[in-house]
């Protein structure tokens, strides 16, 4: 049977010709990922993880962006919600999902191609990371802007380091620093940079015209075993339970609260302040 994809509320989906292209449809909020979206994609990949009519994956953004990264807002609910049924922190549990979800992209059988400008930030680049072709406009802006809102990127570091080196990762997570589609090519974070949108479908054609001439069990198989090269001794589900606690931790305390509520406030945090030569930030004014 033709494979007919499935009503979703954050998601455009079309399957045409062995290629099934998602849109990501919150154009209002640049696209960040809410818990729906997290979900939507997550129930989406899994529904294709046993089909080889479905060739390849596109992903992109609706209005210009890619993804703004995850909501902040759905992140504040967490804070305030109870304790799941099985005493796991909320916050811990909505973490881990967005987790879940770039492993199973990861491991998606399918080619995934990721097209991106505007925002491609925090789970955004995460999900570009995880991308087995990233193709961007130059005018996109990159960046992990996690520690600046008091957070880690606790579920994407693993992939940051797959995808640039631990090097450039630690590099890219501890100072936030924002940079262009071009940079992001010579990062390694995406394997094209392109003037306009012409130019990026055009490279989207061509890549699709590639991925079409070769068999999808042989994709498969090739994915896993360059999966399985990356693979470390801890186990995905370890690793993932382990970052959001961590994220758990950090959402919960001082810098994590301070950071939401001035992103909400559209302020900056109070460790951002400016400082004055001779006195650190944060220190009493004269």
């Amino acid at each position: 049977m033709t494979f007919e994809p499935p009503v979703a509320k954050t998601l455009l989906l079309r399957f045409e010709k062995g290629v099934l292209h998602v849109t990501l449809n919150r154009p209002e909020a640049r696209n960040a990922m809410s818990l729906v979206m997290v979900r939507e994609l997550g129930d989406l990949f899994a529904t294709i993880e046993a089909r080889r009519d479905v060739r390849a994956v596109v992903l992109r953004g609706a209005g210009g962006h890619f993804c703004a990264g995850g909501d902040v807002k759905d992140m504040a609910a967490a804070r305030a919600a109870e304790s799941a049924a099985d005493g796991r922190d909320p916050i811990a549990v909505v973490n881990a999902q967005f987790g879940e979800l770039v492993d199973r992209v990861n491991r998606a059988p399918q080619v995934v191609l990721a097209l991106l400008e505007g925002s491609v930030l925090g789970g955004g680049f995460g999900l570009a990371c995880v991308a087995d072709v990233a193709l961007a406009l130059n005018g996109a802006s990159f960046g992990l802007p996690e520690t600046g809102l008091g957070l880690p990127p606790a579920q994407i570091a693993p992939f940051l380091v797959q995808r640039l080196g631990f090097s450039e990762a630690r590099r890219l997570a501890v100072t936030g620093a924002r940079f262009d589609g071009a940079e992001a090519a010579r990062l390694g974070v995406v394997h094209e940079a392109h003037a306009d949108t012409a130019s990026l479908e055009a490279a989207l054609g061509r890549v699709l015209e590639n991925v079409m001439r070769c068999a999808p069990d042989a994709i498969a198989a090739t994915k896993r075993i360059l999966l399985a090269s990356q693979r470390t001794s801890q186990e995905p589900s370890a690793l993932i339970a382990e970052a959001a606690r961590l994220f758990a931790a950090a959402a919960r305390g001082p810098e994590g609260q301070e950071g939401t509520i001035a992103f909400i406030e559209k302020r900056l945090p109070a460790w951002a302040e400016a400082p004055v030569a001779g006195r650190p930030p944060g220190s009493a004014k004269d």
